[in-house]
């Protein structure tokens, strides 16, 4: 009877110590992790979320984890190396968030809209940029996020082993591909509003050159806006369905080799 009780706490220490572990590094990404990770979600529901998440993960991943060997001891290495390592697979992920923002910003920029239709909020941001962070939001949960996050969490062991400082300089070189995929990518969604303003500022220019007599701002003012909302509601969910995609791909081999 001792024996087997004794065995049961052994199990039980082991368990929640491995559970805090895996608990360091989920929380760290669900910190920032996209639409799980938002400023306007409570605090209690992110808590509850993580938890989810270590119950989901920790079964998977606690078979390469040493929790036998002095655990209290190594605690400082596992707080450090599991925040490191989430922070930046949690961040990685929130570029693409960023790269939406940065596109929305962009479109309205071009098509004369940031002042007219701004928003002031925790992220400041034109209606355009809104709308499609939203709607990416929206698609990519509908699309299966949260399991690609699991499955992401459960693939980092494998790239980021727990207790092990990842290499600088391999995290570097990480962090600068998928900063430079993420402004690329941001362009790209944008492209279609940047040429309709393209050639919405020379056809002004060529009017404004036959006709100098002509307020070619008035008329092209209520143009460009009319172009870029209805160009907005043609093209955003072909974008978003090629960011959504890109977002899947990238949760799916997050290393791109």
């Amino acid at each position: 009877m001792n024996i087997a009780a004794d065995q049961i706490m052994v199990f039980a220490q082991t368990a929640l110590w491995g559970g805090f572990i895996v608990f360091l590094r989920v929380g760290a990404i669900m910190a920032v992790l996209p639409a799980f990770g938002e400023q306007t979600v409570p605090a209690r529901v992110k808590l509850g979320l993580t938890l989810a998440f270590t119950l989901i993960v920790a079964p998977a991943a606690l078979s390469g984890i040493d929790v036998q060997n002095e655990p209290f001891t190594k605690l400082p290495v596992f707080v450090m190396t599991e925040v490191i390592a989430g922070l930046a697979i949690g961040l990685s992920i929130r570029l693409f968030v960023m790269a939406l923002q940065i596109a929305g910003t962009i479109a309205a920029q071009s098509t004369s809209l940031s002042q007219i239709f701004g928003a002031a909020g925790i992220d400041p941001l034109p209606a355009m940029g809104h709308v499609l962070v939203i709607g990416g939001l929206a698609l990519a949960v509908m699309t299966g996020l949260h399991i690609r996050a699991a499955e992401l969490i459960i693939l980092s062991y494998d790239i980021m082993p727990a207790g092990q400082f990842p290499d600088a300089s391999v995290l570097t070189a990480w962090g600068t591909q998928r900063i430079a995929h993420a402004f690329a990518l941001a362009f790209g969604l944008a492209a279609p509003f940047f040429i309709a303003s393209l050639i919405y500022n020379l056809a002004l220019g060529v009017i404004n050159r036959a006709m100098p007599q002509l307020m070619v701002a008035f008329v092209g003012a209520p143009a460009i806006t009319a172009g870029g909302l209805i160009l907005l509601m043609l093209s955003a969910p072909f974008l978003l369905q090629i960011w959504v995609q890109s977002l899947n791909a990238y949760l799916a081999n997050p290393l791109g080799g």
